[in-house]
């Protein structure tokens, strides 16, 4: 963790990922309501910000003696709400499943109130990813990885 910005890769509680976000004018399409492709561009933060505070991070997968990176292979999401210029957000990521050749996420995204706590989701996904070698090949995830998840993979459904 960067003890100068110490919530800058937002934090995991009780095996739950949260990542603010604010939404700026570049996120929003010509109505000042975010553009649908930038949720999933939040989502990808919210992922990749768990696996760094988990000490997995992507560029030693792909740079290590046995490269690997993950590819998502499906997504079922649902745009519940919009959210708009200048709201706060909050990106809930929580991992299902890592094993095999497998990675699953399911993620919310929520706008938060004035104190900070979340108030209405806005977005939901389901995420599967697979895990593949440099020629794209389904790879085993490597026991480092299974072991630095394991503690924090939670059994399905246990969202706000």
């Amino acid at each position: 963790m960067n003890p100068v910005w110490p919530d800058l890769s937002g934090r995991i509680e009780d095996r739950l990922h949260r990542l603010p976000i604010r939404v700026y004018y570049e996120d929003t399409d010509f109505s000042g309501i975010v553009y649908h492709a930038n949720y999933l561009k939040f989502a990808e933060r919210g992922r990749s910000d768990f696996l760094r505070l988990a000490g997995v991070h992507h560029t030693d997968l792909f740079d290590g003696d046995d490269p690997i990176a993950f590819a998502i292979h499906r997504m079922e999401m649902d745009f519940l709400k919009p959210a708009r210029i200048d709201d706060r957000l909050e990106v809930h990521t929580r991992y299902v499943r890592a094993s095999g050749a497998r990675i699953e996420a399911e993620q919310t995204i929520w706008r938060l109130d004035a104190e900070g706590a979340p108030e209405e989701e806005l977005w939901r996904a389901q995420v599967f990813a697979a895990v593949l070698d440099k020629a794209g090949r389904p790879r085993r995830l490597p026991a480092p990885v299974r072991e630095a998840l394991a503690p924090l993979v939670a059994s399905r459904g246990k969202e706000e």
